[in-house]
């Protein structure tokens, strides 16, 4: 059986459970595949906004893990947003904080089945370079972020939220409209992340390649409807005393519905998204609804 074991990164990372024959936490990357969408490459004008993201997430399949697994979590994670009016390289420069809090219950194993429950606050996202264009008919946005290790980690529990590692991400992306009034829009958002060492294990793990995509069409002004997935792969091996070199990937679709409701002035949206052909991860089902609401 394959020693490691990595499940789903949700709202703000990505964890890694025990397999049947080895007790050992491996886990890569923080970034939440799945947590944007339609238009993911498309940030507001200059202002403040307040974005909540809620993920719900469970799954019981694993084909690579042990060969008994059950996980089910909530995650919320509330983004301030911050564009100004400044601009570096042509582009409205701003930046964001997530801090998410999150609960979940799992078991996992094989003759000697392991349960647990778990609830509190995760690592904090800090985005000090958030780099925004609008041309006619194409959006890119760029960035940079860095995850601090604020949550509650113990290398003794898989956690979804809570890493006990740094790490730092790149962000490219670009939403290009198909026609001038924009009713069609393709949307392409990459992510990479480079993870440090891990508090209390001494394992470093693997850098981590992100893809989120939205296909979408405007029925009507403030209704969008259309395909979203992602594909996430760990780019390297982790190192250190007892790390493996297994690299995990996986890849979900799904579809989106976004709203904007005039009397709220706020945005919501709501997302399934069904994970398959997973290596090294479990195969689930994700919901994602946000709030977004100018500030």
């Amino acid at each position: 059986m394959k020693h490691k074991s990595t499940a789903l990164l949700l709202a703000a990372g990505l964890m890694a459970l025990p397999s049947a024959l080895h007790a050992n936490i491996v886990i890569a990357g923080h970034y939440p595949a799945g947590a944007e969408g339609l238009k993911g490459s498309t940030l507001p004008p200059p202002g403040l906004y307040f974005r909540d993201y809620s993920f719900g997430y469970w799954a019981n399949d694993f084909p690579d893990g042990p060969p008994v697994f059950d996980i089910s979590a909530f995650i919320n994670a509330p983004r301030i947003i911050w564009i100004s009016e400044h601009e570096v390289f042509g582009a409205n420069w701003g930046m964001d904080l997530i801090v998410p809090f999150g609960y979940m219950d799992w078991k996992a194993g094989g003759p000697g089945t392991t349960s647990q429950s778990w609830a509190g606050i995760g690592d904090i996202q800090f985005e000090p370079v958030l780099l925004s264009w609008h041309f006619d008919r194409f959006d890119l946005a760029a960035g940079y972020a860095v995850w601090a290790p604020t949550g509650d980690f113990s290398p003794t529990r898989p956690d979804l939220i809570s890493k006990g590692f740094w790490s730092h991400m790149l962000t490219l992306g670009g939403t290009y409209y198909f026609d001038q009034d924009k009713t069609w829009a393709l949307s392409l958002l990459s992510r990479y992340e480079f993870c440090h060492e891990q508090d209390q294990t001494n394992i470093d793990p693997g850098e981590v390649f992100t893809l989120e995509w939205g296909l979408s069409k405007t029925l009507r002004q403030g209704l969008d409807v259309g395909l979203t997935g992602y594909y996430q792969k760990q780019t390297t091996g982790d190192e250190g005393v007892g790390a493996s070199t297994l690299l995990d990937d996986k890849l979900g679709i799904g579809a989106e519905v976004s709203v904007f409701w005039p009397n709220l002035g706020a945005f919501t949206s709501l997302r399934y998204t069904h994970e398959f052909d997973a290596t090294e991860r479990p195969e689930g089902d994700l919901v994602t609804f946000t709030f977004t609401k100018p500030l």
